[in-house]
């Protein structure tokens, strides 16, 4: 499959949250929520049904070298600096983190 035949979902994590606080289908979408709520924290793009761990890997972004890296506990908690993402501060894209 091609990556353009993938859907993205935008995921938006507050600052200090440990939980998602919303989903996305379009960033432009969540970039008008984020910014009428003056929100600070993190907006990800994220492939549907694809876990980051498996996107990681399938991408040479990652490779296990270790035992513990394919561990049920750290495929759990596994998240990737490469995947597309935008930081926020008071509603407004800290231009700088733009890939």
């Amino acid at each position: 499959m091609e990556e353009s035949e993938y859907t993205i979902v935008w995921v938006f994590l507050g600052e200090g949250g440990i939980h998602s606080a919303a989903v996305f289908s379009e960033r432009e979408i969540a970039e008008m929520w984020i910014a009428e709520n003056e929100l600070s924290g993190t907006l990800t793009a994220y492939e549907l049904d694809t876990p980051v761990y498996d996107w990681a890997i399938g991408r040479n972004f990652f490779k296990p070298t270790k035992a513990h890296q394919r561990s049920s506990e750290f495929i759990g908690r596994f998240s990737s600096a490469y995947a597309e993402h935008y930081h926020y501060a008071n509603g407004k894209c800290d231009e700088q983190e733009h890939p």
